[in-house]
């Protein structure tokens, strides 16, 4: 899907490139959050895999958390908050991808739930890079 970004009353409007639909990212984002700790909750329980959950549960949280902020911020702090959105994307995305990878694929529903995520993650990276480019536009 792309997106479009645009501004009102200082605030950036981001919808499907359509026009029809305006995506909250602040409930978006805490929702993907959820999902990958219901995620990881699922991960087996051996020590090998703890490095997945520290480093997915950071990297994740820390989109959200950084958006926030965002909100709160003056353009170029809000620019340098959506540069650090979309690396934390990326890198989220590689650990989901990482663990679709390595984790045996025994259960279904887990498989399931990576896959979401990472087209997720995907979806979330457009978007970041929708507004990071439209960020260029603004002095």
């Amino acid at each position: 899907m792309e997106y479009s970004v645009s501004t009102d009353n200082n605030k950036f409007v981001v919808k499907d490139r359509a026009g029809k639909y305006e995506i909250d990212l602040r409930i978006r984002l805490f929702e993907f959050s959820k999902n990958i700790f219901h995620t990881i909750f699922k991960l087996p329980q051996k020590r090998e895999y703890d490095v997945f959950r520290i480093q997915l549960s950071r990297s994740a949280t820390a989109i959200g958390a950084n958006y926030e902020e965002a909100q709160a911020s003056s353009v170029k702090e809000f620019r340098q908050r959506i540069q650090i959105c979309l690396r934390e994307t990326r890198e989220t995305n590689y650990w989901l991808r990482l663990i679709m990878d390595i984790v045996p694929n025994k259960n279904q529903k887990m498989s399931l739930d990576l896959r979401g995520l990472i087209r997720e993650s995907e979806e979330l990276m457009k978007i970041f890079g929708a507004i990071s480019t439209k960020l260029k536009d603004i002095k």
